[in-house]
């Protein structure tokens, strides 16, 4: 079976500005600040969550599904997609806005300034769970619209789906207890550990007592590794252990992390669908998102999957 990968999908506009930000805004002006910067650098990069998912489970050898809401200046991005085999049977194109998008300026420090358009990711909800007449047994819901996420979490446990709940970015739209309904009944409810305090903060629940609402719960730590705990929920994943912490496969030639956390969540969706036991879609993930970190863009990996295969068989010494 396949697997549903909802989510944003986006166009980053990524420019450089050679100078510094500091020399340019001026700090007793800040409440009145009118700066323009000058940029020669622009570059145009596809991304969003649910189709850098996707795009990291067509290198895991799957045929993901994407479904999300574009906008009018879809048409190059879905050329894009088209090229690199993924699906667009389930995007809904809404011709009076645009596709979500960020923009984001550089200096010469890596200080970022960022302004995100959402566009049509907004009404993701318009892009319904029930138009998806093709049979897939896991979900995952990944920052995008809330009514949309909302809607989409719903759905998949309504139909005895494996629920990945994944609320990144978007978790500031839920309060303690719209949270609590998110999550409760996921296969998977997987944060970094910045969002994992903030759950706890919001729900008020600690570990112990969200691990007896969803399947597994996974915590990203970026360089760190990640750590994953089996749950207690009706929701059942397989894992070999209680607890356990995942290591990363480190890597000197960072060149782009940008959608590596995507990278690493195509792993476990990728052990669900397969049945295989949640330890080793992390590793999988982990493996994806080392690779990812060294090449530029959310969508930048060219690898094969039998080349991936290889890869992770000499980082772990057996196959998936």
């Amino acid at each position: 079976m396949s697997v549903l990968c909802t989510g944003s999908v986006a166009i980053d506009q990524i420019m450089v500005f050679p100078d510094h930000f500091q020399n340019h805004i001026l700090a007793d002006k800040i409440h009145a600040v009118n700066v323009s910067f000058y940029v020669p650098s622009l570059e145009k990069r596809y991304g969003g969550t649910a189709a850098n998912i996707a795009y990291h489970l067509r290198i895991l050898g799957m045929d993901p599904i994407m479904l999300a809401t574009v906008g009018s200046d879809f048409g190059q991005y879905a050329d894009w997609m088209d090229q690199h085999g993924l699906r667009r049977d389930w995007l809904v194109q809404l011709d009076d806005v645009f596709t979500a998008q960020c923009f984001i300026t550089t200096d010469l420090a890596h200080n970022q300034i960022n302004s995100f358009h959402p566009g049509a990711m907004d009404r993701a909800h318009e892009a319904t769970l029930g138009s998806v007449n093709e049979d897939y047994s896991v979900g995952i819901v990944s920052p995008n619209g809330k009514q949309g996420m909302v809607d989409y979490a719903t759905g998949l446990k309504a139909a005895g789906k494996h629920a990945v709940i994944d609320p990144g970015q978007a978790m500031g739209l839920f309060d303690g207890p719209e949270l609590i309904d998110f999550l409760d009944g996921a296969s998977v409810y997987i944060v970094n550990d910045y969002e994992w305090s903030m759950t706890q903060e919001k729900t008020g629940l600690d570990e112990d007592q969200i691990a007896e609402r969803v399947g597994a719960i996974v915590m990203t730590k970026g360089a760190e590794g990640s750590v994953l705990r089996k749950g207690s929920g009706a929701s059942k994943v397989e894992m070999v252990s209680e607890r356990c912490d995942i290591a990363p496969v480190h890597t000197d030639d960072v060149v782009d992390p940008t959608g590596c956390g995507d990278a690493y969540r195509s792993g476990i969706l990728y052990a669900l669908a397969k049945g295989l036991p949640l330890e080793v879609g992390a590793r999988i993930g982990s493996m994806i998102a080392s690779l990812k970190v060294r090449v530029a863009g959310p969508q930048g990996l060219q690898l094969s999957t039998d080349d991936f295969r290889a890869t992770y068989e000499a980082q772990y010494g057996e196959d998936f």
